[in-house]
């Protein structure tokens, strides 16, 4: 850090964050190229999912690091929710000043959980070093899975001769019974069949409609978004959200209809978006989010792992059944190898 003051502030009320310049450019798709790391997700996120924003950020004269956090639950924990793939800090500067922000949050809470933490990118150990290093006790686990394509130079042809036998046979034999289209807008009746189908779909109840369709609005708006429908004999069977931007592409939602599930139009759809995001946007990468569905090996080739972060103040006697918990998990584990 340099020698200026290290100014602490927490924001509920993210207005305030987007009437200050500084920290409105470095929260802005400008400056952060993938939704879920800007200032108009957790907007979002607060307004159709009621989340209840504590942004904490720490700044010394024009560096600045951000943890979002929310403190609904009792203690601080990610501003996130389903809907995000990966939950990490905003750095722009020195790393200690998340060091500094981690100490004065030890003045709010005795305890601060972080669940999504990626660590190809080194947000996982930079936080965990951070905090540790303002006095708290920092137990880390994997908490999920993050299935990646890299694209590696390859053209859709490429990518697709790769693909196991069994999808390439359907991918065949299905193709031409289901006409597709990728939209790179937002349209109200593409989104509505969307919906439509969703509801006749083998997925649980969506958790926010109205967050989603804001989403893929505005990513349209942007121009980031790729919609994509699977029609047979004029019916809408198939539909997914993915979004473009910075070299990746992300896949966030997809649905078909159990009745048309004979047409495989889940994977005949998912093979044209894929050649829409390789061959016409040129990405690098292909972001599956999270979780470890079968299905999704299928298309992707590497898998990542997500961390929960638990940080601790050592001394509070509401975290000691906590750390007895994991005391007898590690002992148990640790049984189990030996």
């Amino acid at each position: 850090m340099t020698g200026n003051v290290v100014k602490i502030a927490y924001h509920s009320d993210l207005k305030e964050v987007q009437s200050d310049g500084q920290l409105a450019r470095l929260l802005s798709a400008a400056c952060q190229h993938a939704p879920f790391d800007r200032l108009e997700w957790w907007l979002m996120l607060e307004a159709h999912c009621g989340l209840r924003p504590m942004l904490a950020v720490a700044r010394d004269g024009n560096n600045a690091a951000v943890l979002p956090l929310t403190a609904q639950s009792g203690h601080p924990t990610a501003l996130s929710n389903w809907y995000t793939f990966r939950f990490r800090p905003i750095l722009s500067g020195d790393p200690a000043l998340l060091t500094a922000l981690a100490r004065d949050l030890a003045r709010k809470s005795q305890r601060v959980t972080l669940s999504g933490v990626p660590d190809e990118d080194g947000s996982a150990t930079l936080l965990e070093t951070a905090f540790r290093s303002a006095g708290w006790l920092v137990l880390r686990e994997v908490c999920d899975t993050n299935h990646i394509l890299a694209v590696a130079g390859r053209d859709y042809e490429a990518f697709i001769a790769g693909r196991p036998g069994k999808l390439r046979t359907t991918l065949k034999r299905k193709s031409g019974k289901v006409e597709t289209q990728v939209l790179t807008h937002f349209d109200d009746a593409v989104w509505a069949a969307y919906e439509d189908i969703y509801a006749e779909s083998w997925k649980p109840e969506e958790g926010s409609p109205d967050f989603l369709r804001a989403f893929a609005r505005a990513e349209g708006d942007a121009g980031r978004l790729r919609l994509g429908i699977a029609l047979a004999g004029g019916e809408a069977i198939a539909a997914q959200m993915w979004t473009v931007e910075g070299g990746t592409a992300f896949i966030h939602k997809l649905a078909h209809r159990e009745a048309a599930r004979p047409l495989s139009p889940g994977s005949v759809l998912t093979a044209a978006l894929f050649r829409q995001v390789i061959d016409t946007d040129k990405v690098d990468l292909v972001d599956f989010g999270t979780g470890n569905d079968p299905y999704k090996r299928d298309w992707m080739e590497q898998v990542r792992p997500r961390f929960r972060l638990v940080m601790m103040r050592p001394m509070a006697p509401q975290n000691w059944p906590v750390l007895a918990k994991a005391g007898l998990r590690y002992l148990a584990a640790r049984a189990k190898r030996g």
